[in-house]
């Protein structure tokens, strides 16, 4: 299954949006966004918060990814996907 939908974030006083591709692998799911042309897997932990998957290559490549935007982006799915 690989359904596509649109998350929109909001981030240092700034209204994004990213869209999201649904993997469903058995009984788990995760969520995989590409932000600004990295590629980054969310899924959720114990607690049923959404983490992310980013290797520290990654995000040393890319200027316009940071902790605090990957952990806005995961605040929204777990709101988003916990009504």
């Amino acid at each position: 299954m690989d359904e596509s939908f649109m998350i929109p974030v909001s981030y240092l006083g700034r209204e994004l949006e990213y869209e999201g591709r649904l993997r469903i692998l058995g009984y788990v799911h995760k969520i995989e966004i590409d932000v600004d042309g990295v590629p980054v897997i969310f899924e959720p932990d114990e607690e049923r918060n959404y983490r992310a998957l980013v290797s520290h290559e990654q995000i040393d490549k890319s200027k316009h990814l940071s902790a605090g935007l990957l952990e806005a982006i995961a605040n929204t799915l777990t709101s988003l996907l916990s009504r």
